[in-house]
């Protein structure tokens, strides 16, 4: 930049940054922070003022734009925040050097804007593509936890384990689910795996098809499927479609699931008091609540 306009704009720097800030007031950003206090729309606010100044007067590091950008991407602001703030302060400047400039011609107007520009351009993409890939790393986060998610295997007791599943079915879903069906079995040494679809809202030949073939992997590392969960509108349509589950177990209810598999575990099941039998349907129903 022309030394003569940094001169300028720094010695205006206290005008700038307050114009500056009631526009960033004043903005859009209001929309996205009802949740957020005014004390720390303000500070942010002064943190971004500051770091684009800091290029003017002595630069900036590389890290002090990431830091902020991920400061905005955790709070949920949008990335308009960074452009149109980016586009006001860019316009205060041209301004600003217009009013305190003697400009005497159109060739001077357009070398205050063309330095404005090679100053507030560079620190612009900075911050996008700094606020893009804090973006790409938080959505990465969380498709990696939803994915943990959507596929849980929980060992209940000794040789069982139950994989609740919740939601639609998709191929890829349905390939998450056979590996940590299979690495589960083999870590938790299960000798039954209890699938539970009773958040399975929609039984088709896909589905079915993916059920069948998670339950002949698990049969080939010398386990056993048991499927739970089957709602009658689920068996009416298993058998309309002509889908063959007699490979493997199938019960009603998570609970009629686990006492076949204490049968097939070799577990004797006694009848207990009626205390006991309360404490056996808790167990039962904590069960399903985390597969809710």
């Amino acid at each position: 930049m022309n030394p003569e306009y940094q001169e300028t704009l720094l010695a205006n720097s206290d005008e700038i940054i307050r114009n500056w800030m009631d526009n960033l007031e004043d903005s859009k950003v209001k929309e996205y922070t009802s949740t957020i206090s005014d004390d720390m729309i303000e500070q942010v606010n002064r943190e971004f003022v500051n770091l684009v100044f800091s290029k003017l007067k002595d630069g900036h590091s590389q890290d002090s734009i990431e830091q902020f950008t991920e400061r905005i991407v955790n709070l949920g602001w949008p990335l308009g925040y960074l452009t149109e703030g980016m586009q006001t302060f860019r316009s205060l400047c041209i301004r600003t050097l217009i009013n305190e400039s003697d400009v005497k011609d159109q060739e001077q107007f357009l070398q205050i804007v063309d330095d404005v520009n090679g100053w507030v351009d560079p620190i612009k993409k900075k911050l996008i593509d700094a606020y893009s890939t804090n973006w790409n790393s938080i959505i990465s986060l969380q498709k990696v936890a939803l994915q943990e998610l959507s596929a849980p295997l929980i060992p209940v007791m000794d040789g069982i384990t139950i994989m609740p599943l919740v939601g639609t079915i998709d191929t890829d879903r349905a390939k998450l689910i056979m590996e940590n069906l299979l690495d589960g079995v083999i870590k938790h040494r299960a000798d039954v795996v209890l699938i539970d679809i009773t958040g399975v809202p929609v039984v088709d030949t896909m589905v079915a098809h993916h059920i069948i073939q998670a339950a002949e992997a698990v049969r080939l590392i010398g386990a056993t499927c048991i499927l739970v969960g089957i709602r009658p509108e689920i068996a009416q349509t298993i058998v309309n479609l002509g889908i063959d589950l007699s490979k493997f177990p199938t019960k009603s209810s998570l609970k009629r699931g686990f006492e076949k598999a204490l049968e097939m575990t070799n577990r004797e099941i006694a009848k207990v008091g009626e205390q006991d039998e309360k404490v056996i349907d808790d167990i039962i129903q904590s069960i399903e609540k985390r597969s809710e």
